[in-house]
């Protein structure tokens, strides 16, 4: 049963584990220098924050950067690299990243093949330095969620189906355990669309937070071109609102005058954010401004919407949906639209956001689904039992 097998996970003391969590990565890598398996951004970081500790590994190894050096650290292959440290190294996998199809199971596999002994997956090592390392979207220490055990099992009853209940338990044992492996594969259906869980109107009027290049716009004017009305489509950072409104111009005149382009942060209330403009999906907002990031204005969800009546709200922008979600409680107390709401930017979004959404209204019915792998793209669905689909009223 997946509530006992929750009610398990979360039987330690917080005390406990976060002993278990600092001794974790010295248990797995057994003393061993570190190789680095992926040398991309998250290899970066893993080779920045240890170095903030004094520790210097002894290489990346990269399936298609090899023969360089980044950072200053050699990029080998990872034949070359188990010929020199197979025995000697952890390989510490740092490869996750949404929109590719790996997984850690790959990496493990490839490095047992060439005859590594010790390969672990990063959250230990960053469970072992996390002022340096910590958090890292949904990556937090464990000790931290079993913090807030109380909330974490009252999130798994509200839950409408036994897929979702079973998504929520395995999401939990990835933050408390790192278990790569018990995560389940992406669902079928377009992201943020799921035409099995809510009916569609003729007459949608959508909300497109984190509208990033335009990828949710291209969804909507090409499967549901005819069903709806208006598309608000909210994007702050300028590399990313510029390609926004370049894919609404090539669009039919028809589909482009439904869709207004706004380049503004949602937020809690109306004030200036700070955006670490990176012109790709991962643009975050922070209330403090540090170094390379730019002001954008932000303005409520409320006050954007104001003389309208949503009916879906998208939100994906980069754990600031809690904001966001505050800036339009009184839209959606009032409106009750269909939300789509990322929950894996931050450890406790998993249960934190169903939490405050039942808080608001009763007759939402709430669904979770993964449409990325190992964790990305985590979507939680609110939606109104008027909406159900056919198949979820029966």
């Amino acid at each position: 049963m997946p509530r006992r097998e929750l009610e398990a996970l979360l039987s330690r003391q917080p005390a406990a584990m976060r002993v278990a969590e600092r001794l974790e990565f010295d248990r797995l890598s057994g003393g061993r220098d570190i190789v680095l398996m992926g040398a991309g951004g998250l290899g970066r970081r893993a080779l920045a924050g240890l170095r903030r500790h004094g520790v210097e590994p002894l290489a990346f190894a990269d399936n298609g950067k090899q023969g360089t050096t980044l950072d200053g650290l050699p990029v080998l292959s990872p034949e070359a690299a188990a010929r020199e440290f197979a025995t000697r190294a952890v390989f510490v996998v740092t490869i996750w990243g949404a929109n590719r199809p790996h997984r850690f199971a790959h990496s493990r596999e490839q490095l047992h093949a060439l005859g590594c002994d010790a390969v672990c997956s990063f959250p230990a090592l960053f469970w072992k330095y996390p002022d340096a390392l910590l958090p890292f979207y949904l990556q937090d220490l464990p000790s931290r969620l079993l913090d807030r055990r109380t909330e974490v099992l009252r999130g798994f009853d509200v839950w409408e189906d036994e897929a979702s209940r079973a998504e929520y338990v395995a999401q939990v044992r990835f933050r408390l355990n790192a278990d790569f492996d018990g995560l389940s594969h992406p669902v079928t259906h377009p992201q943020y669309f799921a035409d099995d869980l809510f009916k569609w109107s003729d007459e949608e009027w959508i909300v497109d937070g984190g509208a990033y290049d335009g990828d949710t716009v291209r969804v909507l004017s090409e499967k549901y071109l005819d069903r709806f009305m208006h598309v608000l489509a909210l994007e702050p950072d300028p590399v990313n609102f510029a390609r926004l409104q370049a894919t609404v111009a090539a669009l039919p005149p028809p589909v482009r005058g439904k869709i207004d382009c706004r380049q503004v942060a949602l937020g809690s209330e109306r004030r200036t954010l700070h955006l670490d403009a990176t012109g790709t999906a991962a643009s975050a907002t922070s209330v403090t401004a540090s170094a390379g990031t730019i002001a954008v204005n932000a303005e409520t969800l409320d006050s954007l919407v104001e003389g309208a009546a949503p009916t879906f709200i998208k939100l994906d922008i980069e754990g600031f949906e809690v904001d966001a979600l505050e800036g339009g409680r009184r839209t959606i107390q009032r409106h009750a639209p269909v939300l789509a709401v990322c929950v894996y930017h931050l450890q406790d979004h998993l249960w934190a956001i169903p939490l405050l959404l039942r808080q608001w209204r009763d007759d939402y019915a709430f669904f979770l689904r993964p449409h990325n792998e190992e964790g990305w793209d985590l979507v939680c669905y609110a939606v109104p039992r008027a909406r159900l689909s056919d198949l979820r009223k029966r």
